[in-house]
């Protein structure tokens, strides 16, 4: 029955969440679907992975559900969130915590637009919510969370800026998040902690036509929790979003969660030089940035990602080509 209940929630959610701005009756019966789901999602004690308790609300792969079991599980912590790379916040990581549990969240994006449109939107008087443009770097990290008057422990934190996660992840120290979450690119596989070079001015779209070099492997990411604090508890099924929890908490899950290796992905959205879509699948996305630069952090060299070898584990690889991935050992 709740696998029922969590796969009609889950369609009426993906049907109507990109509607919520210009109708407020939608994104009432969304919010509350989902907190009716959420209840559900709270009762389980034990999963396989991390995607048994996916959920769409306002998330864009079923990050909400993994949040919300998360926290519910981490028992007693600030309700509080920062999250970057929002847009204009209709798909976000967050949007559910603030208005299911009524956090308090920074939020933070390089376009003006995007900040406009949030703070015109009922969400921004409504909740205790601090929305701020800006072009985010290793240098002014600290200062933005510090001036929103955010400090010390906080519930979660959410990176998404598609280049420099890593290095602005690694600067961060205005803030100790319980629960992080991090996006990374599995196209660079899960053996090699890589990372683009630092750039203060990176975007995406302009660094490679493919709008496949960009960010961190999650070898790269859970090296840099493991030297923060923090421990990898899984990802989502979609290969992209991995979920950490500072190590003072982590005996909160111990033996909740029985596979937690990270995921790949089978997502398509590589382009051509004129902007087209070229849909490159698995390993084959490899080929297409195999000549752009990232730092091996093991060696501390950088150089084209055609020299690193190797880069996919056989069990990635299997999942890639659509093979069931082998079984974990029993969670202890």
């Amino acid at each position: 029955m709740k696998r029922m209940i969590n796969t009609y929630i889950r369609k009426t959610c993906e049907a109507v969440s990109r509607d919520i701005q210009q109708s407020p009756v939608l994104e009432k019966m969304l919010l509350a679907q989902g907190m009716t789901a959420a209840r559900h999602i709270r009762e389980i004690q034990k999963v396989e992975t991390l995607a048994d308790v996916e959920l769409r609300i306002f998330s864009q792969w079923g990050e909400d559900g993994i949040i919300e079991w998360l926290v519910h599980h981490n028992g007693p912590m600030p309700p509080s969130f920062i999250e970057f790379g929002v847009e204009d916040y209709t798909e976000s990581n967050t949007r559910f915590l603030l208005m299911a549990r009524n956090w308090r969240g920074l939020i933070l994006d390089g376009s003006q637009g995007h900040i406009a449109k949030i703070k015109a939107d009922a969400i921004s008087w409504r909740h205790d919510l601090t929305a701020v443009s800006a072009f985010i770097t290793r240098d002014n990290i600290n200062g933005l969370i510090s001036s929103a008057r955010f400090s010390g422990d906080i519930g979660l934190l959410s990176v998404d800026i598609d280049g420099n996660d890593y290095w602005v992840w690694q600067a961060i120290e205005a803030v100790s998040p319980h629960i992080v979450v991090v996006e990374y690119n599995a196209v660079l596989g899960d053996l090699a902690a890589l990372t683009i070079p630092y750039d203060p001015a990176f975007a995406r779209g302009k660094a490679h036509f493919s709008h496949l070099y960009w960010g961190a492997s999650i070898t790269a990411f859970a090296r840099l929790a493991n030297a923060k604090g923090y421990s990898l508890l899984g990802t989502n099924a979609a290969g992209c979003n991995a979920f950490f929890v500072r190590n003072d908490r982590m005996a909160r899950f111990a033996g909740r969660i029985n596979d937690q290796r990270p995921r790949p992905s089978r997502l398509r959205d590589s382009r051509d030089e004129a902007g087209g879509m070229t849909f490159a699948t698995g390993a084959g996305r490899r080929s297409v940035i195999a000549g752009c630069a990232f730092v091996n952090l093991d060696t501390g060299q950088t150089g084209p990602l055609a020299g690193v070898e190797p880069l996919y584990s056989s069990r990635w690889i299997n999942v890639m080509a659509g093979a069931a991935p082998p079984a974990a050992a029993p969670a202890p």
